[in-house]
Order: structure tokens, then sequence, then C-alpha cells
């Protein structure tokens, strides 16, 4: 069965912008796009009130919005296959459904709520927390298209889990499918109470914790194609300092969460949570399951 890729949608100038992106990464994966706007404001309103205001009802509004929608993504991608749907729930309930039938949920980083302004917001941060398949939140300043990009290169932060990580094969089908570079980047720390002074002992820790950094990104990458363009980096830092730098250059940080099995709520890892909310440019969060012992 073909899964659609489903992006969420209020109306906002940001999620316009994510319809933009959506419609080009549905092309590029041939997919379907699936255009979903997901709203409470009737139950926690009324249909009085928006009659007494003298404006149209939620629904005609949820439907305004989703039909501009629809026809901004055939206007950029004329023959590509686009559904819609209104659905009267919770927004991050709806799309964290809908992302169980998506081979991709693409939302902008902020909606029109002033209460989604003070976090990443809180409808992008829950729906990566808690999806099933992966999310592209668009955060920083992008140039409204999934291809060809402006800066031409795909950025993969690379975990502790060095084990086969669904993160690392979307990574490398992402850059793939652009003609880019995938550049794998394996952030290093030497622990402070490893360090010395002595002459003959300065830079060893140091040397042994980026060799190992070297070994896991090198592990992690061992099954990439040989034909891959892949550009590997070990940088010292803690990794959320070191991605959100190295995300001023790319078009796309891919980065994985760890779901666990029998657990509920936000699932995202400080890693992901941190670039979330400081990358520069769209952050992918990849959810990967892990058996909890």
């Amino acid at each position: 069965m073909e899964l659609p890729l489903v992006v969420g949608v209020d109306g906002s100038e940001p999620s316009l912008r994510a319809v933009d992106w959506a419609a080009d990464e549905a092309v590029l994966r041939a997919v379907p796009l699936r255009v979903v706007y997901a709203s409470l404001w009737e139950r926690y309103e009324g249909g009085s009130l928006s009659a007494d205001l003298g404006k149209p009802s939620e629904e005609v509004l949820a439907q305004d919005v989703v039909d501009h929608a629809a026809r901004r993504a055939l206007a950029r991608r004329p023959h590509l296959k686009v559904t819609r749907v209104v659905l009267p729930e919770e927004p991050e309930y709806a799309l964290v459904h809908e992302g169980r039938e998506a081979s991709l949920l693409v939302v902008g980083s902020r909606g029109r709520s002033g209460i989604a302004e003070f976090l990443l917001g809180s409808v992008s941060l829950s729906v990566a927390a808690q999806a099933d398949c992966p999310v592209i939140v668009l955060r920083g300043s992008h140039d409204k298209q999934a291809v060809p990009g402006t800066r031409g290169r795909i950025l993969l932060g690379v975990g502790e889990d060095t084990t086969e990580s669904p993160a690392v094969r979307f990574a490398v089908d992402e850059a793939g499918r652009r003609g880019v570079p995938l550049e794998a980047v394996r952030a290093w720390r030497c622990p402070a109470h490893e360090s010395t002074d002595h002459p003959l002992m300065a830079g060893e820790p140091a040397r042994l914790h980026e060799e190992r950094a070297v070994e896991a990104l090198e592990w992690a990458l061992k099954d990439v194609p040989a034909d891959a363009d892949v550009r590997r980096r070990t940088v010292e830092g803690p990794a959320r300092k070191v991605l959100a730098d190295f995300s001023r250059g790319a078009d796309l940080l891919v980065v994985g969460a760890e779901r666990g099995e029998g657990h509920f709520g936000m699932q995202l890892g400080r890693v992901a949570h941190a670039v979330l909310h400081h990358s520069a440019c769209p952050v992918a969060v990849v959810p990967q399951k892990v058996r909890v012992r």
C-alpha cells in the first residue's frame, strides 16, 4: 500500500510553508500528499459565539484552510495526488494518529496560537515526540522547499546507540533522493576527571575518546552503500551544541529518537529536544523502537 505523506495545517504562514516543503517531499518519494487540519475550537467556543461575532463556523473556516493548502500544493506540484481532511480532534492526537498510516509527517515550527510561540510549538513538539513515523519540523530559515535546497547537504547526528539505526537509513535515503552529500557527525567529550596536566599524559584521554567516536561513527555507517557520498566528522563538544552549529550549513538535520516499548508520552531524548528548539534548519526526527530491559 502506498502510504501518504501527511502535512498538518492551521492556516498560519509556518503551516503553509510546511505545505510547500511537503509537496516537494511527496514528489521526491512518489507518494500522495494528505493535508490535515484538526481542532477542538467548536467544542470549547461553541457555534453560538461564532454567530454572535458574525463569523463563519469553525467547520467552514477549517475547510477553507485545507482547501487553500491543497490548492497551494497543486499549484506548486500540478501532478501530485492530494487528499484533504478536517478532524474535530486535538491537533497533537490527530496528527500522531495519522502518522500510523503515513510515510512521513511534516509540520511547521509554530502555529496560530500565542501559546505555541512560547516553546518550539506545542503541537510540533508533541508530534515529534510521539509519532510512529519520521517527522520533519520546519525549523530555522529554509527556502520553503525540500529540493534542491540552498546548501546542498543533509546533516546526520550519530548518537550513542551504534546498532542499525532507522535515522541513518532515513538520512542516506534523503541525501540520495536529492543527489546531495550526507554529512555524518559524531560528537564526543572527554570527561573532566580524565584530564591531566602531566606533560607525558597531556592529550591522551582526549585522543582515546576521539578514537572511540571514530569507531562508533564507522560502525553506525557500516551498511551505507559504497557509492553514497558520505562525509564523516567527529567533533569535540556537547552533541546538542555541535549539531546546532553544523545545522547552519545544512538543508536538513536528521536525528533519532528512541521509543521504548510500553512507554507513553513524550519520548525524544535530550539531543533531539535541544535541536528542535535551536536548529537553524529543518529537523527530521526518526523514531527507533528499543526494548525495555
